[in-house]
């Protein structure tokens, strides 16, 4: 198995039409034989919106990933860079709020600490992106965080270029070969796709 003994962290923010399709990769990392630890966002924690409530969430969260206690609070997350280093970290989805912020050095939710620990142990970052303003204000982010080190993107595309011209979200089944690729020192290959298989 690809991921057998690794310690993967896996974060998830608040684009709440994306947690559906992105949750279950968590099991899939498990069934590959890594061992997930699940980071939330405030957002995710506490906000219930037309895609389901909070408790809905945690507790797919949970089960996903096969861990009762959830990373929820920058103080649970900080003991990831020296005491419990984590060999890789997937966010997914990767809202373009915590885009702009990770890409600008602002440490202010679990995950994005959880993200900071893991590159000061000089492991990869996996970013699987979801939000509305990527080829707009955020596309500097993105860019900028493209070309840091460690940092590796899922493939992403349009989701809807008629009606949501500058959304950008990556696609979800391709976390774990980007993981893969990631964990070598490399890019999973081409970055810039069409969203959907056909």
């Amino acid at each position: 198995m690809p991921f057998q003994n690794k310690k993967i962290g896996f974060g998830v923010t608040g684009s709440h039409c994306t947690l559906e399709e992105a949750i279950p990769y968590m099991k899939e990392l498990r069934d590959k034989g890594a061992d997930v630890y699940p980071f939330i966002t405030p957002t995710v924690l506490k906000t219930d919106t037309k895609f389901g409530a909070a408790e809905k969430w945690l507790k797919k969260i949970q089960e996903a990933s096969g861990k009762a206690e959830v990373v929820d609070s920058i103080v649970k997350a900080e003991p990831f860079g020296p005491k419990t280093p984590l060999d890789a970290m997937v966010i997914a989805p990767m809202t373009g709020n915590s885009i702009s912020r990770f890409a600008n050095a602002i440490t202010d939710s679990p995950v994005l600490m959880g993200a900071k620990a893991t590159l000061r142990n000089g492991r990869p970052i996996v970013l699987a992106i979801s939000t509305n303003d990527a080829l707009g204000l955020n596309g500097s982010n993105i860019l900028k965080l493209m070309n840091a080190k460690n940092i590796y993107f899922v493939p992403f595309g349009q989701d809807n270029p008629v009606k949501k011209p500058t959304s950008l979200v990556a696609r979800m089944e391709d976390i774990s070969l980007t993981l893969e690729e990631a964990l070598s020192g490399r890019q999973y290959q081409p970055v810039i796709i069409e969203k959907f298989k056909d």
